[in-house]
């Protein structure tokens, strides 16, 4: 009986012959017959049954399932549905999987695009916007899964496709699809690598400009798919959100996702990176955990990071300190690697080559992102200690600034390093700078003999584009602000020479072209630095130098327009204490001064001593002791300086 079933089998020629018809119905049967012979790696075959269908039956076959033509069968009209999902595979393009069901009548059509020619082919291009008008109908499920299979394909097979798809309003019916798919879904399989193949070879920025609104709707949708699976969807999901967010163009797509009135995908967002942190995944892997979850401060704030995470679908709690613990120390690990390869890159591999160099950009770009949330870590602490919350318990807050100590003096070894080697320009050393001054900040007394130690190196080095050192002294200033209250801080800025290095700052943050709002709490960190210093100048020795000179000129030009009070009483402060040290004479003697400084600083005094009494206003109250400062000073040298004490008497 078999052998009779064999030989009354029909051959691949006579599924040729019934392909080649005239009528829909002889073709239809040669498809559902040809199934025999697709084999996978079939090539020759399946080259064959697409030939012997042709082109224009299966844009008929799309056409009549949109409703646009008609057939000579009558029927196909009798379920276009089905008809139009038959017409579908035919063109769909699929690749290896070991899970994939679909009806053993559509096996055959859908293995067409197996071949590489037609699923690159201008007619499978020229299809996609049929494609994506069906998306947008109301269409079966089945059919839905067969859309997206053959955008991918078609849109992996040629950058045409990728282009197509994008003109012809893909990215919002996919996307709109999207929010629609089951959990962990083949569909959802292929649809997040659509997306991928679309992000990769389109510019974001152009994606982010015109679908800002569908990106935040497919992040929402994907941060559920992170959250809720445990497959390798979960890591393609992580990619895909790693990838959107931490772009340089993802400051609009955050704004977005800051003012969504639900916050539930924020917390699939903590489910899935804490997921990812806390089990035995690859490196790289953990690297984009961190990637994002920098992105997600960034929106969120710090606080995310100690989230309560109330979720129905999630059964297991999580810890409130759970994800802060994980990102610290995934983040230490990062930064003493990442550090040590650095190092490797610049004192010990080969020179000049493309390698080393793609590979120190790429460890720098990685590096920045653990620093960053060690620094996001440390304002988060400092927040909880300065309102004496119990967000964190008192054992998690121990681990915490353990950990943030250990970390610190890993930096403080790098930069270390980088002083042996005479390096003082790069922004891996200015990031480790600025590190270093958000935790002595908090803590001025942490590291102590360390920090002396590399101080006036630090204050020494420049970004790759600053053409001298500006940034780490403004990074530097909170922690030298608090040490400089005491006699040995101001020794120490004093003996190193530091102090020069923060006049020079304080010069180019008043001077002509300073940016006065952005550089506020800079520029006062910084007078008050130098108030501090020269209020100590009979124990602290340091003379009045060039730079001192051009800090007077600086200080004239910053308050001949002001009408701010704070601004007149601590210029007027300082002056007052270098007055102290010169005389008029010496001053106008110097061929870098000259007589319309010494005019705006006369102006300066005399206005400060005339407000004596004026203003009883809490701020002015504020600046008394300024006050005090100039009174006494002007006491002590007003027979020195002629000009300044006539326009005080003026």
């Amino acid at each position: 009986m078999k052998e009779q079933f064999q030989s009354q089998s029909p051959s691949l020629e006579d599924c040729l012959k019934l392909l080649k018809g005239e009528r829909d119905e002889q073709r239809l049967a040669g498809l559902l017959l040809v199934t025999k012979f697709c084999k996978g790696d079939d090539v020759g075959s399946l080259r064959k049954v697409y030939d012997a269908v042709g082109v224009r039956f299966l844009d008929r076959l799309l056409r009549t399932g949109l409703g646009k033509g008609t057939n000579s069968s009558s029927s196909v009209g009798v379920n276009r549905d089905a008809y139009l999902q038959l017409s579908l595979v035919n063109q769909r393009c699929f690749y290896h999987r070991t899970r994939f069901e679909l009806f053993s009548s559509l096996t055959v059509l859908a293995a067409f695009c197996r071949v590489p020619e037609i699923a690159s082919s201008e007619d499978m291009v020229a299809k996609i916007p049929f494609i994506v008008e069906i998306m947008s109908k109301e269409a079966g499920a089945s059919v839905i899964e067969e859309c997206f299979e053959f955008l991918y394909l078609v849109t992996a097979a040629t950058g045409d496709g990728v282009t197509t798809l994008f003109e012809c309003g893909g990215m919002r019916v996919l996307v709109s699809q999207m929010s629609t798919l089951p959990d962990g879904s083949h569909s959802m399989e292929v649809a997040i690598k659509l997306v991928q193949l679309m992000l990769s070879k389109l510019s974001l920025e152009i994606i982010m400009n015109d679908h800002l609104s569908e990106l935040s709707m497919m992040a929402v949708t994907i941060a559920r798919q992170f959250a809720m699976l445990h497959n390798a969807l979960k890591f393609e999901s992580l990619h895909l959100l790693s990838a959107i967010l931490s772009s340089h163009y993802s400051a609009p797509l955050h704004a977005a996702l800051r003012l969504m009135p639900d916050r539930i995908w924020s917390m699939y967002m903590y489910v899935g990176i804490v997921a990812i942190l806390q089990n035995r995944v690859a490196p790289a892997e953990k690297l984009q955990a961190l990637i994002l979850a920098e992105s997600m401060v960034s929106i969120m704030g710090e606080e995310w990071l100690i989230s309560k995470i109330e979720l129905p679908d999630i059964q297991d709690s999580i810890p409130v300190d759970r994800c802060l613990l994980l990102v610290l120390e995934s983040s230490r690990v990062e930064i003493a690697v990442l550090l040590n390869e650095l190092a490797y890159l610049k004192y010990e591999a080969p020179k000049n080559t493309s390698t080393t160099s793609e590979n120190f950009v790429l460890k720098q770009r990685n590096v920045a992102v653990a620093f960053s949330l060690v620094e996001k870590i440390i304002k988060l602490i400092s927040n909880i200690g300065e309102n004496e919350g119990d967000l964190i318990n008192e054992n998690t807050f121990t681990k915490v600034i353990n950990g943030l100590n250990e970390t610190i003096g890993v930096v403080l070894e790098y930069l270390q390093d980088a002083k042996e080697h005479g390096q003082t320009k790069g922004n891996d050393l200015l990031a480790s700078v600025r590190l270093v001054g958000s935790y002595l900040a908090e803590t001025p007394v942490a590291c102590k003999e360390k920090v002396r130690e590399l101080l006036q190196y630090m204050l020494m080095i420049e970004g790759e584009d600053e053409p001298s050192p500006f940034y780490s002294i403004c990074f530097l200033l909170p922690m030298l602000c608090q040490t400089t209250m005491e006699i040995e801080g101001c020794k120490a800025l004093a003996s190193s020479g530091g102090y020069k290095a923060v006049v020079e700052c304080l010069i180019k943050l008043i001077g002509p072209g300073c940016n006065e709002v952005e550089n506020n709490s800079c520029i006062f960190l910084a007078c008050d630095t130098i108030l501090n210093l020269l209020l100590k100048k009979e124990q602290v020795q340091f003379p009045v130098d060039e730079s001192m000179l051009h800090l007077l000129k600086a200080l004239a030009y910053r308050t001949d327009n002001t009408d701010d009070t704070s601004v007149i009483m601590m210029a007027s402060s300082i002056c007052a204490l270098i007055f102290d040290m010169t005389s008029e004479e010496a001053l106008v003697k110097n061929p870098n001064f000259d007589n319309n400084s010494l005019n705006s600083l006369s102006r300066l005094i005399a206005r400060s001593l005339a407000s004596w009494g004026q203003d009883k206003s809490d701020a002015a109250k504020a600046d008394m002791d300024l006050l005090e400062i100039v009174t006494a000073g002007y006491s002590r040298w007003a027979h020195r300086f002629p000009h300044i004490r006539e326009a005080v008497e003026r």
